[in-house]
């Protein structure tokens, strides 16, 4: 009886056809490998770079993200083609290979295998985070009922863009919220830079031992300057959102602000600059220092 279940079992699997993932896989799997190197591993990058800006200075960082906001009206449109639209095909794709993969580090316990499920588990906290990190900072979607009933009440939509530097400080004085982002861009950052050496496999650019374990290590490198990259753009964020550099940048930010309406490169909003929540923060946290 097992047997003869066994056959009858493996001539209906036979006779079903192949779903529409397993006759494309290939071209799948390269494409999903591609849209993690570009669009949305360069944007990562360029992401993180523009938010180390703020080492350098508030106003650095504010004159950044004043740049990418002259975009106007066409700036949803390249957040949605070039960001969103690849993340969520990444992602969901990454999700079924996922749900199809096994990790094999108990039977295989190699550095290469244990790469190969730290993509994955890297993979799946970087999805989550990067879902976290936008509600936390823009709220999801930019409409005023949503964002007043639904997401500011829940703490999210902290990110100003005419008070870049002082409100993205605000929003990561929690130390529950700066455990999120360590954990969230480090993960992302590990993801990216092994998934480049994962890529080159996939794509036959290294393929002996020798060319991968040169690559192998050109990845690592990457990844950790990267990561300094992230971590100090966090810590240096939040630095800004506390005591005299608060009020520091938010004196910057002011004058910023107020130049571009005095030359008519901005037309006020309210909305942008954040309104009276972050003024109500910056006395708190003068309160405080004296």
């Amino acid at each position: 009886m097992p047997v003869g279940f066994r056959a009858k079992d493996m001539t209906r699997v036979q006779d079903s056809p192949p779903s529409f993932l397993v006759r494309h896989e290939f071209l799948i799997r390269r494409l999903h490998s591609l849209s993690g190197l570009v669009p949305v591993g360069a944007f990562m990058c360029v992401h993180l770079l523009v938010n180390a800006s703020v080492l350098e200075s508030p106003a650095a960082f504010q004159k950044n993200v004043y740049q990418i906001h002259s975009l106007g009206s066409l700036l949803p449109v390249v957040e949605w083609v070039f960001i969103f639209i690849p993340i969520l095909f990444h992602a969901i794709i990454g999700v079924v290979i996922v749900m199809g993969g096994i990790p094999n580090t108990g039977n295989y316990p190699y550095a290469a295998n244990r790469r190969y499920t730290l993509q994955r588990v890297t993979g799946m906290i970087a999805f989550v985070f990067i879902a976290i990190h936008v509600f936390h900072m823009h709220g999801w979607i930019h409409q005023d009922t949503w964002l007043e009933k639904v997401v500011r009440p829940l703490g999210g939509a902290e990110f100003h863009p005419y008070s870049a530097a002082s409100s993205a400080g605000l929003a990561l004085q929690s130390y529950v919220m700066v455990a999120i982002y360590l954990i969230g861009v480090l993960a992302c950052v590990f993801h990216l830079a092994n998934g480049i050496w994962t890529m080159g496999i996939t794509w036959g650019v290294w393929i002996s031992p020798k060319a991968q374990k040169r690559a192998s290590n050109v990845c690592a490198i990457f990844g950790l300057l990267l990561a300094i990259v992230g971590v100090g753009a966090l810590f240096g964020m939040r630095a800004d959102g506390a005591g005299e550099r608060l009020i520091e940048a938010r004196q910057v930010e002011d004058k910023m602000y107020e130049h571009k309406l005095e030359s008519g490169e901005l037309k006020p909003n309210e909305h942008k600059r954040g309104g009276g929540e972050v003024t109500k923060s910056e006395e708190t946290s003068q309160v405080s220092v004296e």
